[in-house]
């Protein structure tokens, strides 16, 4: 499996608008955060978990001709509001996107993206299969998938389990049930917001005890904010199987 993190920023992105800090003016190319995404290669399948608002220029930027299918999260705008990009795919492989997602969420994006489901078919619309997902493990693809129940802040989300790869983006509570499932992960990708703690979202110390409490090989933290802090201050931090993510990382496992 090939994974690439096409985003790991929170819902402003990072640099943020007007901001003037020290992060939002860096240079370095790991604090320039697109908003949280990321793709993944496996079993000849091209799949991604989330469509924020910056999904044109996050799968131009890693020239990632062909898309299998689309996983959600949760309904935030931050994490489908780039939907409609899809439609390039729709006409280079002449095939209707699947869309996984809980039933709350594939309602939420058919009121923000009524015209696709119109029935005016007219040329140029998104042309999408909805597929409903629960909290019981399921097949994407022909890719065995375990759901991770999380929550945000009273918001219920998932996070995903695909073979050794665990991805979970906003989250402030994980069930030790839901730790049960993840335990074992040889890669667990999880949200940190900032260092502060925050009502909706792991704070850096929350995520590195949990990090470290599963004890995966690899510990890759993600929708981090500004206020997280330089990338390079940060990481030097961190224990030794703790790192950011960062746009444009690819891993493999």
């Amino acid at each position: 499996m090939t994974v690439t993190f096409l985003g790991t920023g929170t819902s402003q992105g990072v640099p943020v608008i007007g901001c003037e800090c020290e992060v939002c003016r860096s240079l370095d190319f790991r604090d320039k955060r697109l908003r949280v995404s990321v793709h993944l290669q496996l079993n000849g399948k091209s799949i991604i978990i989330d469509s924020g608002p910056d999904f044109r220029q996050q799968v131009l930027r890693e020239r990632i001709k062909r898309l299998d299918g689309l996983l959600f999260t949760h309904e935030h705008k931050d994490h489908t509001s780039g939907l409609d990009d899809i439609r390039a795919y729709n006409f280079l492989q002449n095939y209707d996107m699947p869309l996984y997602g809980e039933e709350r969420v594939l309602n939420q994006i058919k009121q923000e993206f009524s015209y696709i489901f119109s029935g005016h078919n007219y040329p140029g619309i998104p042309r999408v299969n909805l597929h409903h997902i629960s909290e019981e493990p399921f097949e994407m693809l022909g890719i065995p998938v375990i759901p991770i129940r999380v929550k945000h802040y009273k918001l219920p989300v998932l996070g995903f389990r695909i073979n050794n790869f665990t991805y979970i983006t906003d989250v402030n509570y994980i069930a030790e049930a839901e730790l049960e499932k993840i335990a074992g992960s040889e890669v667990i990708v999880l949200g940190a917001l900032r260092k502060e703690p925050h009502i909706s979202h792991f704070s850096l110390a929350e995520a590195v005890e949990i990090l470290t409490r599963l004890n995966p090989r690899q510990g890759y933290l993600t929708h981090i904010s500004h206020l997280m802090g330089l990338h390079h201050e940060v990481e030097a931090e961190l224990p030794d199987f703790v790192s950011l993510a960062y746009d444009g990382l690819k891993i493999e496992l």
